[in-house]
């Protein structure tokens, strides 16, 4: 029997979701949701153990409900980042409630760059969309995926809405990259960080364990000086008006939390681990309350990965003085 190739498969969704009606995507996706939960694969068996440090008291069919409401949810972002650049400006609007945008707001109007420390969580292309218009230009980081074809697609779905794509290719200093673009001024930075990229992540607090997260929301802000805004994004209903409006059953939340300031008085990477402690908490917080809303499918948490690995690395993060 021949396998399906999932590149194909994703590349074919793009084009087809692209002109159908959103309501048979959503459909397709569902189906195809629960066709992968029922499967029970690694990617949901580490959803389910993820999940697992927000319910820890949640017996074997609670986590199973969690981990089918959750990729739902996921899938369902595919549908509409597929959709998205067909979109109007003024469907984005309905489908985008933003809570307490006046910090953002306010730095920008006075010209400061802002970093926002990001989850997979809920859809936030559609966020991105929004603020690129509504706070500043968004330039932000995407990691760079096989085969290549895909890895351009989603790019130019998001250059399509208005958001700067630099990719994250191995040796690039992309750190530096954004160094620059912020020191442009008004702009606005959302970087996804609940999970380690680039092997010089930091070990936090996390939902009650240890985990490794990027360390870059906080290290752009203290070289900087852009504000840090822990920001999470979340589905939500659509009802009456709004829903009429936006054309879907389904909008986000994106809510934005209290600015971290930059420690005084610490070494830098003391800076850094303080910052990067504080918008995992405001995370850490959301994902307990809308824990089906984090599409986490890959190792974050250090009792999850590779003991001997994991080892080498925190040897190298101790010789730089990043160990904590």
């Amino acid at each position: 029997m021949r396998v399906l190739d999932p590149a194909r498969l994703t590349l074919f969704a793009f084009r087809f979701f692209a002109w159908s009606p959103e309501v048979v995507s959503r459909g397709l996706m569902i189906v195809a949701a629960d066709l992968t939960w029922l499967r029970h694969g690694p990617g949901i068996r580490r959803l389910e153990t993820n999940l697992r440090r927000a319910r820890p008291q949640a017996g074997r069919r609670e986590l199973r409900r969690l981990s089918r409401q959750g990729m739902r949810t996921y899938l369902r972002y595919y549908a509409e980042a597929f959709a998205l650049p067909r979109l109007t400006p003024e469907q984005i609007d309905a489908r985008v409630r933003p809570v307490g945008v006046g910090a953002p707001l306010e730095a920008a109007g006075q010209g400061r760059p802002v970093v926002l420390a990001l989850a997979h969580q809920g859809n936030y292309d559609l966020a991105g969309a929004w603020a690129s218009v509504h706070v500043a230009p968004a330039t932000t980081v995407a990691e760079r995926l096989n085969p290549p074809e895909i890895f351009d697609a989603f790019v130019r779905m998001r250059e399509a809405v208005g958001m700067r794509i630099i990719p994250l290719d191995r040796g690039s200093d992309v750190f530096r990259e954004l160094v620059r673009t912020a020191q442009r001024g008004k702009v606005l930075i959302p970087l996804l960080a609940d999970r380690d990229l680039t092997s010089r992540g930091l070990e936090v607090d996390f939902l009650g364990e240890r985990a490794r997260v990027a360390v870059g929301p906080a290290a752009l802000s203290i070289a900087t000086g852009a504000v840090l805004v822990p920001t999470q994004v979340r589905h939500e209903r659509l009802h009456g008006q709004r829903r009429r409006a936006a054309g879907t059953p389904w909008g986000v939340v994106v809510t934005f939390g209290t600015p971290v300031p930059v420690p005084t008085g610490v070494p830098r990477s003391e800076q850094v681990r303080l910052m990067t402690q504080a918008w995992v908490d405001a995370l850490g917080a959301h994902i307990i309350e809308y824990p089906t809303q984090w599409h986490m499918l890959q190792k974050v948490f250090v009792a999850d990965l590779d003991r001997e690995r994991y080892a080498v690395t925190r040897a190298k993060d101790k010789a730089k003085g990043t160990a904590t």
